[in-house]
C-alpha cells in the first residue's frame, strides 16, 4: 500500500483484521480519513472502535491488512506528530497546571520557552486564564479535562484522536471546546474523534465511519448519509396551521400526516414519491404551503436503525483484550 496512498489521506486503513484467540473485533476494514477533517468513529459497545484506535496508534499489531498514518506504515515513527486523548483520563493532580503541562511538553520535543508560551495561549483559548499556578487538584471536572485536552495538543499534532471528548462538560465548556476543536480543523489538523454523542458527530464532522461487530456499516459524507436514509418522510408547514395536519392527510399518496412544533409529518405510501407530492401540493395553491423539506433522520435515529440499541453487557472498552501490552509490549 506505501507510495499508493494520495497525499491527502493522513490515515489509510485497508482489510484491516484483529482476532483476539477466536474472537474477531475487527473484521476486513477498509478507510480513509483525509487531512484537515474531522472524521467520526462510532458504533454500540464491542463494535470494534478500540482495537481499531490502538491499532491506528501502534499499540497493537494487526493480525491482518494495512496501516498507513501520515505517510508511515510503521506508526510509531510517526507518534510524535499524532495526539491522542483517550477516554479515561489522567493527569498529575498534585502538581502545578504548568509544571505538568510544560513536563508532557517536553516529552514531545517542544522547549521549556516554547511550551510555556503555547500553554499560555492554549488556556486563554479554552476559557481557562491565569490557573497556570494552581495545583491540578484544585480544579474542577471540567477545567481538569480542558487541561487535559491542552496537553494532547500543545505539541501541535498533524493528527489528533480523541475519545469522547466532550463526556462530562456542560454547556458552556462543550461550545468552548467544540470551538477550539474547530479552530484546529481550520488550521489544518486532522481529527478522529470517537463519541457516542451523536449530534457532536453531526455538528462537527465531516464524514464518519460506523462500526459493528468489528466491520463497516456506515461510511462516507454525514449529510450524504442522512440523504441517503431520508426514507418516505416529508415535513410540510401550511400557512393555516390548525387544519394542516387534516388538510394534508386528504392528499393523495399520504399515509399519514402527524402534527408537531415544526410543521406536519407526513409518510408518503409505498407508490408515492417526493415529487409527486410536492406536485400536489402546487396543484392547490389554496393550501399557501410556506415550507416543503425531505425530512433528513438525525445520526442518533440512523444509528439506532442500523446498529440497534447498546448491549449492556457489552465491554464497556469496546473490545476484548486478553493481553493489556498484546504483541507490541506497549501498554494499551
Amino acid at each position: 500500500m506505501s507510495g499508493d496512498v494520495p497525499p491527502d489521506r493522513a490515515v489509510q486503513v485497508s482489510h484491516l483484521v484483529k482476532h483476539y484467540g477466536a474472537s474477531v473485533a475487527v473484521d476486513d476494514l477498509s478507510f480513509d480519513v483525509r487531512s484537515g477533517e474531522i472524521f467520526g468513529l462510532l458504533g454500540p459497545n464491542g463494535a470494534g472502535k478500540t482495537s481499531t484506535i490502538r491499532m491506528l496508534l501502534g499499540l497493537l499489531v494487526p493480525t491482518d491488512g494495512e496501516i498507513e498514518v501520515l505517510g508511515a506504515r510503521d506508526v510509531r515513527s510517526v507518534l510524535p506528530r499524532i495526539g491522542y486523548l483517550p477516554e479515561e483520563r489522567g493527569l498529575y493532580r498534585d502538581v502545578r497546571v504548568d509544571d505538568c503541562l510544560v513536563y508532557l511538553a517536553g516529552l514531545k520535543g517542544v522547549p521549556r520557552a516554547e511550551a510555556r508560551r503555547r500553554i499560555t495561549v492554549g488556556l486563554a483559548a479554552l476559557d481557562l486564564p491565569g490557573i497556570e499556578r494552581r495545583v491540578i487538584k484544585t480544579l474542577s471536572r471540567g477545567q481538569q479535562q480542558k487541561v487535559q485536552f491542552l496537553a494532547t495538543v500543545v505539541h501541535r499534532p498533524e493528527l489528533l484522536i480523541i475519545d469522547e471528548p466532550f463526556s462530562g462538560l456542560d454547556p458552556v465548556n462543550t461550545r468552548v471546546l467544540r470551538d477550539f476543536l474547530l479552530g484546529l480543523r481550520a488550521a489544518g489538523t486532522t481529527i478522529v474523534m470517537c463519541t457516542h454523542q451523536m449530534n457532536r458527530i453531526e455538528e462537527l464532522c465531516d464524514r464518519l465511519l460506523m462500526l459493528q461487530g468489528g466491520r463497516s456499516v456506515l461510511y462516507g459524507g454525514v449529510q450524504a448519509i442522512r440523504r441517503a436514509h431520508s426514507g418516505d418522510r416529508v415535513r410540510v408547514v401550511l400557512a393555516d396551521e390548525a387544519t394542516a395536519s387534516a388538510r394534508l392527510a386528504d392528499l393523495p399518496g399520504v399515509a399519514e400526516a402527524v402534527p408537531g412544533a415544526d410543521g406536519v409529518m407526513l409518510r408518503l405510501a409505498p407508490t408515492t414519491t417526493h415529487a409527486a407530492l410536492l406536485a400536489s401540493l402546487a396543484a392547490q395553491p389554496e393550501l399557501a404551503v410556506q415550507r416543503f423539506e425531505v425530512y433528513l433522520p438525525s445520526l442518533e435515529e440512523i444509528f439506532l436503525k442500523v446498529a440497534g440499541d447498546d448491549d449492556p453487557t457489552a465491554d464497556p472498552t469496546g473490545d476484548p483484550t486478553d493481553d493489556p501490552t498484546d504483541e507490541t509490549g506497549a501498554a494499551a
